[in-house]
């Protein structure tokens, strides 16, 4: 039995992971028929149905952070999960991505913090998985920009970044690092819901944007299969 998570569904073996327990809840209407809640224990809800393609898929909320994020991913890796995708939220960077772009990890560089305790000095990389990556790129086609992210253990700031980071955010560095550890094939997109010029996106558009994101992780999950 996992210790965070109390399954009361089946899981799927491939997953998208949100922080939001909200988020989980958006993205389970928007891409599976009847889904059922497959975990509510500690406030992490997790949904598995199938798309309307006939796919099964989980749908599982990590809480907020890297360290949460990794204890939730072994949880689900022991329910034989093989493939996540984190559908997560980013802030832009002066010089990089803007609000309410989407944006593919290329690579998350580790800053100080919960990440040496995955292997990840400041300033290494984790990097998702290529194949995963590369369904997940053409899932999002023109719809988003690729490049590096920097991950921190309390929010992100607004501004600067370490190296060639285009967006900060505060899990994608220990999702992939704890993922590769379990065997378990990850990549992420990032929503880009603030930045250092314009402030913070509308409510609106931030879901908009999370739904096109959960329609191509969903997408590229089904095409690695």
């Amino acid at each position: 039995m996992p210790s965070r998570l109390r399954p009361t569904a089946s899981f799927a073996t491939d997953a998208i992971l949100v922080g939001d327990p909200g988020r989980a809840l958006l993205l389970a209407q928007e891409l599976l028929e009847e889904p059922k809640m497959s975990n509510h224990a500690r406030g992490l809800w997790g949904y598995t149905g199938r798309t309307p393609g006939g796919e099964a898929l989980t749908i599982q909320s990590t809480g907020m952070g890297g360290p949460s994020a990794a204890l939730v991913l072994s949880d689900l890796a022991e329910l034989d999960v093989r493939r996540a995708v984190r559908v997560g939220s980013a802030t832009g960077v002066e010089g990089g991505a803007a609000g309410g772009e989407l944006v593919l990890v290329e690579r998350a560089i580790a800053t100080a913090g919960s990440a040496a305790s995955f292997g990840l000095d400041a300033g290494e990389d984790a990097e998702p998985d290529p194949g995963l990556t590369e369904a997940l790129r053409e899932a999002l086609g023109a719809g988003a920009r690729s490049g590096a992210v920097a991950s921190f253990d309390s929010t992100p700031p607004a501004g600067d970044s370490p190296g060639p980071a285009i967006a900060t955010d505060m899990q994608t560095v220990v999702v992939l690092a704890r993922a590769r550890a379990l065997g378990v094939a990850a990549a992420t997109v990032l929503v880009v819901v603030e930045d250092g010029r314009s402030g913070a996106i509308s409510e609106d558009a931030r879901q908009e944007a999370e739904r096109r994101a959960g329609r191509a992780a969903a997408r590229a999950l089904g095409d690695v299969r």
